[in-house]
């Protein structure tokens, strides 16, 4: 056989040039979908509390970043001691905290799970910088991504609420994700917690959404703005969201 009979003849499960053509990028994204939606299962994880921010922040950080980072780590030692992650129903553990797995705020609260002795998730993806597993998340638990509309989809399908730490473009990006699929009425009814109301309130003035008629009241009734860790638990342990289905 030449060289082109010997690519047709190749098993399609081990022609890795057929894998990633653009013909089979839908099934690319099933099967991302599905490792990290069977790893889950099988650790039975039924719920998870999503913590973003800026991977830039830093412990030792210029400015309000080590109280940042100390609140994101706070609140996930809160989240993980009080909300299930450290007891599970059935098997089932409840409020696991996911992150995007990387540095800044998503070290800080996975290292808030593990100082607990907790499991945590990291929701990885492959970016030019700053997106890197820190040491934190649960190794069996740790995921990476390709494609950033699946990362998105782990998110939100499991969450029982949405806990948001200063950040950048990205955290941005996903609290807009996340706001408008609760506007839409496309995921169960989660608390979105901005922590820092000086940083969230000086940054955008939320009012001017509604003042300009582009949302309405409950639109805005969304967002839960807390200045602490303990507040933001007290918003979510008070709003009691549903389990989602296991």
């Amino acid at each position: 056989m030449d060289d082109d009979d010997k690519t047709a003849f190749r098993l399609p499960l081990f022609d890795r040039d057929f894998l990633l053509s653009p013909a089979m990028r839908g099934v690319r994204l099933q099967v991302e979908a599905m490792k990290a939606d069977e790893a889950l299962r099988s650790a039975r994880i039924a719920s998870t509390i999503v913590v973003f921010g800026g991977a830039r922040v830093r412990e030792d950080g210029p400015g309000d970043h080590p109280r940042w980072y100390a609140q994101a780590r706070r609140f996930a030692r809160i989240a993980s001691e009080r909300g299930g992650a450290l007891a599970p129903v059935d098997g089932w553990r409840d409020n696991v905290i996911a992150t995007g797995g990387g540095p800044g705020i998503m070290e800080a609260a996975n290292r808030g799970a593990h100082d607990v002795g907790a499991p945590s998730i990291g929701f990885n993806i492959r970016l030019p910088q700053e997106q890197y597993p820190n040491r934190y998340s649960t190794p069996g638990l740790t995921f990476n991504f390709h494609y950033f509309a699946i990362r998105k989809l782990h998110f939100a399908m499991r969450a029982r609420a949405l806990v948001v730490f200063p950040g950048g473009f990205g955290t941005m990006d996903e609290v807009f994700e996340i706001l408008t699929l609760r506007q839409t009425e496309r995921t169960a009814p989660v608390p979105v917690v901005l922590v820092d109301q000086a940083y969230w309130r000086g940054l955008i003035r939320w009012e001017g959404f509604l003042e300009a008629g582009l949302i309405g009241p409950e639109d805005l009734a969304l967002l839960d703005f807390v200045d602490d860790a303990e507040a933001a638990w007290e918003v979510i342990a008070a709003k009691e969201p549903s389990s989602p289905r296991r």
